[in-house]
């Protein structure tokens, strides 16, 4: 692999995880930053070194960005001393977080005048498959860009689907969530239908998952939250979801379509954010639902 050098920027709490492993499994020289030192402090005792700022990260020859949202990423390359100030010819610039198309287009066509590479690689699953290296992750590069991808990504996620040039993965990734979040509204309209006819929550799931209602959200973001009421912090949180579905809606319009099911998932998710629930994890949209049931 002609790849020498990899810079890392957001050590959050899927970046931190995600870091590490790319280190630890591709044997390769990592340079994190981040504004918080708690992470890097953990992640130098697997031999990840502390980039100064985010000009000592611009040397590196491929460098990834783990941030919360477009307006992130568009800061850390078009800041002052964002990457777009001092990156150099020949660098491959990866956002593995969920960005606008628009916007991730706009990049790559800022970093190619400079001679340099933009793909984005948004990531998909839990914090657990962070950890254990087994996320999904969809690319948007064109073929000799995934060619160099491909191998780093392996060391982080279990699936890389390739599906096609700059934006492509953003689409995929933005429609997931979309028809994520609009599944788990179903299934906390189920739950509450269940609940107030007396009829036991956890047996109409667990019948769901043997006929044709089953689904990830449903073992996953039902079961395990919607379920049992569940809904920590430092989870991926109400207002990140409704970021996620901002960019489908945007899309959505962009293109002409109406997404009637995204924008009544986004007016439930809303009204979540405002009765409190801003920062705890999105399944939590199902207390709106059925306010009767507040019980955490």
């Amino acid at each position: 692999m002609s790849t020498q050098t990899i810079g890392f920027i957001g050590l959050g709490v899927m970046g931190e995880p995600m870091c590490r492993n790319l280190a630890l499994k591709s044997g390769l020289g990592v340079l994190a930053y981040d504004r918080s030192p708690e992470p890097l402090a953990r992640l130098a005792d697997h031999g990840i070194k502390t980039a100064a700022n985010l000009a000592a990260i611009a040397g590196c020859d491929v460098i990834f960005m783990a941030l919360p949202s477009g307006r992130h990423v568009e800061a850390v390359c078009d800041g002052p001393d964002g990457l777009l100030q001092s990156t150099r010819p020949g660098t491959l610039v990866v956002d593995l977080g969920t960005s606008p198309v628009d916007l991730t287009r706009d990049l790559a066509r800022r970093f190619a005048t400079l001679g340099a590479r933009y793909a984005d690689a948004p990531i998909a699953r839990t914090r657990q498959a962070a950890e254990d290296g087994t996320l999904s992750i969809m690319v948007g590069a064109d073929e000799a860009d995934f060619a160099t991808l491909r191998p780093l990504l392996d060391s982080i996620a279990s699936d890389v689907t390739h599906c096609g040039p700059v934006g492509c993965g953003q689409i995929v990734k933005i429609m997931n969530n979309m028809v994520l979040v609009e599944t788990v509204v179903a299934l906390s309209e189920a739950i509450a239908v269940a609940r107030r006819s007396g009829l036991s929550d956890r047996v109409l799931f667990e019948t769901l998952t043997k006929g044709s209602a089953d689904s990830f959200a449903l073992r996953n973001h039902g079961m395990k939250a919607v379920l049992p009421r569940q809904f920590p912090e430092r989870a991926f949180s109400t207002d990140y979801a409704r970021k996620d579905l901002s960019y489908a809606l945007a899309l959505g319009a962009e293109l002409g379509l109406e997404m009637p099911g995204a924008k009544n998932a986004d007016a439930l998710l809303k009204r979540a954010s405002e009765a409190g629930f801003g920062d705890l994890y999105w399944p939590v949209v199902s207390r709106v639902l059925d306010p009767e049931n507040t019980t955490p």
